[in-house]
């Protein structure tokens, strides 16, 4: 009993020890009451969090406290209508061990030929001969169809037998009329001359006759038409004679050489069509595409079926056509070194350099075409680099055959230009802004550098210190600016 006894009153010690942790522990999860006041350590992060924010607000109100410190003002007599900052690119300008292996961009594009020529005859025809299959090498000058030339054939020497009809009638107005021709004309004057002395001689018979009442009046006005008769034969052939002497007219001359010029055009354009009926190959390249066959028709004006022969292009000189974002194409300049790699040989570089940025951008894209030219081996032409294929462009920050140190020369040393503001003008009719006292201080801010090749241009820049928004500035060369701020 007494051990039992023992054992009860020890287990009711440890529940009571128990429940007792039980509760302190529970009470030390309580919440502190409402309105109760908090400990320094918990009033801490909320006051650096205020700092913070009034420090952030001081920044953005103020400016950044890096912006560099304004200049002092010019005190010269020009420093109100002439600053000459210095102007500084946006690139980074890299070192003279990194500048040839620096990649300023990398693009995607596709591989087009520099030079396309889709083959077509200049004439209509059913081709006969075909000389060429599609991938096949051609030289210049190389026949590659032939077409029906029966109507051609006939055409050209039917005009060359009317040339010749022209220019024998020319020949007979330039020489005029013959010696036989004119001494037959004279031999009929001189018959009808004779004649009508006859019929005078008889009309002044036929007159006495009349007077003595032998003949009738009928035989006298018989013999008086005949001898006017004779008389206006004689004239007309005086005349003719006197034609043939001075030979043809200077119009009917020019009549004839106009003929035989236009007959000799149409003989040339006769031989221009029979010559066509042959088509040789415009350029040297490769076939890239066949589009007839033996017996189609070819018409080279026709919308629908067959208007040409094959495309034919030079496969020596390839170009990689890419669209660079407007956001990247300040990275861009024209004879910049490239390196070319295509999707189906991606170890296989080729080197390349920027031949041109065309003039317009792509609106929908939101990009500028660039075009890179490549240097194709001659005994790789065709084999791996083909049209149409992908290719990917690494674009570096020097131009195309410049060393290393010539590279960091073209971005650091780039010429400064001067910054001419000019007053501006008013009329009656614009409103005037008035000039505000204060100097023309800080100068032009940011500076910027830009390449010697930038033409002299004018543009209008935001300033807000007293300039009206409609003033000019002219950027020009510079020898005064030696340093870049």
């Amino acid at each position: 009993m007494g051990r039992w006894y023992f054992l009860r009153e020890r287990f009711s010690v440890a529940m009571t020890e128990s429940s007792r942790s039980l509760a302190d522990r529970v009470q030390s999860l309580r919440l502190p009451p409402p309105g109760g006041g908090s400990s320094a350590s918990s009033r801490l992060p909320w006051f650096l969090s205020m700092v913070l924010s009034s420090v952030v607000v001081y920044l953005l109100l103020r400016g950044s406290p890096l912006k560099q410190p304004p200049e002092s003002r010019d005190t010269s007599p020009q420093s109100t209508t002439e600053m000459t900052p210095v102007v500084r690119d946006d690139r980074p300008v890299p070192s003279e061990s990194n500048a040839a292996k620096e990649i300023v961009l990398e693009s995607k594009g596709y591989v087009i030929p520099e030079q396309q020529i889709l083959v077509s005859p200049q004439v209509s025809g059913r081709v006969i001969e075909l000389n060429f299959e599609a991938g096949q090498r051609v030289e210049k000058g190389f026949v590659i169809a032939v077409l029906d030339s029966t109507e051609y054939q006939a055409e050209y020497e039917r005009v060359t037998a009317q040339l010749e009809s022209s220019q024998e009638s020319l020949a007979e107005v330039r020489e005029g009329n013959r010696p036989d021709e004119i001494k037959q004309a004279r031999a009929d004057l001189a018959e009808t001359q004779t004649n009508l002395d006859q019929s005078e001689k008889d009309l002044q018979r036929s007159t006495e006759l009349f007077g003595k009442k032998i003949i009738q009046l009928q035989d006298l006005e018989r013999a008086k038409s005949q001898y006017e008769a004779l008389a206006q034969r004689v004239e007309k052939l005086t005349a003719t004679v006197q034609l043939m002497l001075d030979g043809p007219r200077s119009e009917r001359k020019r009549i004839a050489e106009a003929q035989v010029r236009q007959v000799t055009a149409e003989l040339r354009r006769a031989k221009w069509r029979l010559d066509n009926c042959i088509i040789t190959t415009p350029i040297s390249g490769t076939i890239l595409k066949k589009n007839t066959e033996i017996g189609n028709i070819v018409n080279p004006i026709a919308f629908n079926g067959s208007f040409s022969l094959c495309d034919v292009a030079d496969l020596s000189k390839l170009e990689v056509e890419l669209s660079i974002q407007e956001r990247d194409i300040s990275k861009v300049f024209k004879g910049q070194s490239c390196k070319v790699r295509a999707e189906a040989y991606p170890k296989r570089i080729y080197e390349g350099y920027v031949s041109r940025l065309l003039p317009i951008a792509d609106r929908a894209k939101g990009a500028v075409p660039v075009r890179v030219r490549l240097a194709v081996p001659a005994d790789e032409e065709g084999f791996f680099l083909k049209p149409e294929m992908g290719a990917t462009v690494q674009f570096y920050a020097q131009r195309s055959g410049d060393t290393p140190a010539q590279a960091t020369a073209l971005q650091a040393n780039a010429q400064p230009y001067d910054v001419e503001i000019a007053a501006p003008q008013f009329t009656t009719e614009d409103p005037v802004i008035p000039h505000p006292t204060p100097p023309l201080t800080p100068p032009l801010t940011p500076h910027w550098q830009t390449p010697a090749s930038i033409e002299q241009r004018s543009w209008v820049p935001k300033i807000p210190w007293g300039i009206p928004d409609v003033a000019r500035v002219t950027l020009r060369p510079s020898s005064r600016c030696s340093q870049v701020i």
